[in-house]
């Protein structure tokens, strides 16, 4: 027989040599040790949640395992096939910095409609957009307020600047006069908390001043009002975990001072108008959300059923994974009227939306807590039985700080997902 050469334009030779070679290399790939997806995309109808620092970095060192890890999250073309949402307490930086971090970390292209950061369910407290807020924390906080919604921004700095003589702690920074723009500024009218700030002294007389002037620290207050002004709180974090070989300081720490000081100088307690952030309700129901939207985005239009929260503290990843889990029971088996009493006080997430009943509809059934051992909790650290639990959470139910599924670090919890999913 003789030898017969065909010639074939480019256009067609790259599909007809994957025609012919895909099929011998698929049925290898076993006996090379790589992974095989289906090109049939297999029915997803469930989200993924991951926390940041502890999970995926400890301060800005990349944890071993976390790139493979979230590489058995692509499809062959490098796109998300599952739908995956990163929920961090973080409150410095905006989302699409914070998303452009993670797209470094991991060599993963990440989207900032997939951060959510302690701050991002603001967006939805229209209530407050156009109010005047005093906002405090670190990086570009007024950045951060105004592209959450609000419209009038003030900050600490400018607070000071316009009240020199009420911070007096370190002395090389007072100043005996008062500023001529003192009668020019304008009453605020809520405290917005993104996270720590740098001075705490400072911002800890600043906020009480503010409070307990009813926003307009001009003069001292004959009583202390009652209600005072709101208070929204982001990051309820005691501790969080960095480089260093024991937890550090996180907001939750600045709060606990902030309530404490208020409560020994007034005689009662701070009150939040709103808790955000993890482990509170309203910041997994923001993060339902978004998963769903990313599913969507990835061509998933099957309901998604089921979270799974991959976190590495217990006091804040699984008691709020978990804490939304009774959230989703409960809403599964009472009215509209009646999810009112689901969450209280300021993580009521029905009052927090304004009481619109269509944003508090859900699709999902049930968020499973996922805890790795590579972050604040460690088996060997008996402060781990302690209750760090932010004061408006607490009593804690002990089973509410118990993980669905513990595995060594982040790849491991991915691993454990997919076959409790049984998704190759």
């Amino acid at each position: 027989m003789g030898l017969i050469l065909i010639t074939i334009s480019k256009e067609l030779e790259p599909k007809i040599l994957e025609s012919v070679w895909e099929p011998l290399f698929a049925t290898n790939r076993t006996k090379f040790g790589l992974k095989s997806y289906s090109t049939q995309k297999q029915q997803v109808n469930f989200g993924l949640l991951f926390d940041i620092d502890g999970v995926i970095v400890r301060g800005r060192k990349v944890l071993p395992f976390a790139p493979d890890a979230f590489r058995l999250l692509l499809d062959n073309n490098g796109n998300f096939r599952v739908p995956t949402v990163f929920v961090t307490n973080a409150g410095n930086l905006l989302r699409h910095d914070k998303a452009q971090q993670l797209s470094n970390w991991l060599g993963v292209e990440v989207h900032e409609d997939q951060v959510v950061m302690a701050h991002s369910p603001l967006r939805m407290f229209r209530n407050y957009h156009d109010k005047r807020v005093l906002v405090s924390g670190q990086g570009p906080v007024a950045d951060i307020a105004r592209n959450l919604g609000f419209t009038k921004v003030t900050t600490l700095d400018e607070l000071r600047a316009a009240f020199p003589v009420l911070d007096a702690v370190d002395h090389t920074r007072r100043v005996s006069a008062p500023s001529p723009l003192e009668k020019y500024f304008p009453r605020i009218e809520a405290v917005v908390l993104f996270g720590e700030p740098i001075r705490w002294e400072t911002a800890l007389q600043l906020l009480i001043d503010v409070i307990m002037t009813n926003g307009l620290p001009t003069e001292a207050p004959k009583h202390v009002p009652r209600p005072h002004i709101p208070i929204l709180a982001c990051n309820m974090d005691l501790q969080w975990m960095a480089e260093a070989c024991m937890p550090r300081f996180g907001h939750g720490a600045f709060l606990v001072c902030l309530e404490n000081l208020y409560k020994k100088i007034t005689g009662q307690d701070l009150v939040y108008s709103a808790l955000i952030g993890k482990p509170s309700e309203i910041t997994y129901f923001h993060a339902e959300r978004m998963v769903i939207k990313h599913a969507r985005k990835i061509g998933i239009t099957e309901p998604i059923k089921r979270l799974y929260a991959v976190g590495d503290n217990i006091n804040t990843d699984i008691f709020g994974a978990n804490l939304y889990n009774q959230y989703l029971s409960r809403s599964q088996t009472v009215s509209v009227a009646t999810k009112r009493s689901v969450a209280v006080g300021a993580r009521n997430i029905h009052n927090l939306l304004g009481g619109n009943p269509s944003e508090c509809d859900q699709e999902t059934e049930q968020c499973f807590s996922v805890l790795v051992e590579t972050g604040v909790y460690s088996q060997d650290r008996e402060e781990c039985l302690l209750d760090h639990s932010p004061r408006d959470f607490l009593p804690v139910e002990e089973k509410l700080r118990e993980p669905d599924y513990t595995t060594s670090n982040v790849l491991q919890a991915i691993n454990l997902i997919y076959k409790k999913e049984s998704y190759q």
